[in-house]
């Protein structure tokens, strides 16, 4: 069965070309069924007005932060295994019926990089901590687990729930986003406010920048 995989940070240095994104939302869709499978689920996602043309059997689509594989193409949306790993470090496991997900399609060497490399390998979760007002834009505040924190570093990029945001601050295992309008209209980050969890992705480059210098914990 095919399944969509995630793993904890730090990992290895691993070949990271095969699915990549940008972190630039295309589409919200919803979530319309969930198939217990034994230990893992199958989830069947309208896409919305994500164009699944070009999407075949095989092909990866980002949802909510994650990396799923599509495994049957449906009328509107598609089917997509989900690994009990992955049940275990996204939010994936936490949604319902009706849920609202962000989707993007992988990367092709066409595609505008308007965002920057996302991998869809959730590297675990967040909780809202804070969400205010600032001027025409919100402020977020998430804290991170602590395993997560030394890789998130201000003016840096994060993904969170899918979506490549650059960093404003950073306090111990707290760090904050301005969200801008248009963000918040066409995601499901407008949707999230104080406890809400939310999937974390840091920057690829700070993992394999800890991986190469010796004397790091990744040596």
């Amino acid at each position: 069965m095919l399944r969509a995989f995630c793993a904890p940070a730090p990992r290895a240095l691993t070949n990271t070309a095969a699915r990549m994104f940008t972190g630039i939302i295309k589409a919200v869709g919803t979530i319309v069924e969930i198939r217990p499978t034994g230990n893992d689920l199958s989830l069947h996602v309208d896409t919305g007005a994500l164009s699944l043309d070009h999407v075949q059997v095989g092909d990866s689509i980002c949802v909510s932060g994650t990396c799923l594989t599509v495994v049957e193409l449906t009328t509107a949306g598609f089917w997509a295994d989900v690994s009990r790993e992955t049940l275990e470090c996204t939010t994936l496991g936490e949604l319902g019926s009706n849920s609202r997900v962000n989707l993007e399609p992988s990367l092709t060497p066409s595609a505008a990089m308007g965002g920057h490399l996302v991998s869809g390998h959730v590297d675990g979760k967040a909780r809202v901590v804070e969400r205010q007002e600032d001027g025409r834009s919100t402020r977020f505040s998430f804290d991170v687990p602590t395993s997560l924190a030394r890789y998130v570093a201000a003016k840096g990029s994060i993904c969170v729930d899918g979506i490549s945001l650059t960093v404003n601050t950073v306090s111990g295992t707290r760090f904050s986003v301005n969200i801008i309008p248009h963000t918040l209209e066409v995601t499901t980050l407008g949707e999230r406010h104080e406890g809400d969890r939310v999937n974390i992705e840091v920057d690829v480059v700070a993992r394999y920048l800890e991986r190469l210098i010796p004397g790091s914990d990744g040596a």
